[in-house]
């Protein structure tokens, strides 16, 4: 593993605890002060759909995370870690309340490295079988 691997893997680690953080909590700082000014967020639905840019859109994103499942999303388990010079991806489990409804699903986030800083953030995810 290179210098850069390292450094992108210490960097993107520390952003997703503080993401798994802030969806347990709500506390979003810790993450947004990770953030680049020229931020991009990648998210698959709804009224973030497709590519938003920059850390106020990120704070509303986030803010609107702890609004959809208040009380709290938890990290039920982290199944891969994959990096590489740039890029992190995180596969993980989590569950919790989606608007009162029980949820649960499987989701893979990726990082994109700048220096200590993240500059990119995409976001998948998929059925982990029926929400109950």
């Amino acid at each position: 593993m290179t210098q850069d691997s390292e450094n992108t893997l210490k960097v993107a680690q520390q952003a997703f605890d503080n993401l798994t953080h802030g969806m347990a909590t709500g506390e979003w700082e810790p993450l947004l002060d990770m953030l680049t000014e020229d931020f991009t967020l990648w998210f698959p639905m709804g009224k973030f759909h497709g590519l938003n840019v920059g850390k106020e859109r990120a704070r509303e994103f986030f803010q609107y995370v702890s609004e959809s499942f208040s009380p709290g999303l938890n990290l039920t388990s982290l199944d891969r870690v994959t990096s590489s010079e740039t890029t992190a991806v995180f596969e993980f489990r989590d569950e919790g309340l989606l608007f009162g409804q029980p949820y649960k699903n499987r989701v893979a986030v990726s990082f994109d490295v700048r220096g200590d800083k993240i500059c990119g953030y995409r976001e998948y995810f998929g059925s982990d079988g029926k929400s109950y």
